[in-house]
């Protein structure tokens, strides 16, 4: 039973923490960004793939935004 709970957990804190797809859109310049992937959305900057510290799995670079400006 305390297995089973402690999976639960562990899935619901993943899902919490999961990655958003954004599909594709054309701002109002014109410009079309492309379909990509983002962190889900919160009030910290320390866990954005830009951050300092952070890298992006999905392209493998790492994070150039400092999180305390």
């Amino acid at each position: 039973m305390k297995t089973i709970f402690l999976l639960l957990s562990l899935l619901a804190a993943g899902q919490a923490m999961a990655d958003q797809s954004v599909n594709g859109y054309f701002r109002s310049n014109g410009a079309y960004v492309q379909p990509h992937q983002r962190t889900s959305p919160n009030s910290t900057l320390f866990d954005n793939y830009s951050s300092q510290g952070n890298y992006n799995p999905y392209t493998g670079k790492a994070g150039t935004v400092n999180p305390y400006k």
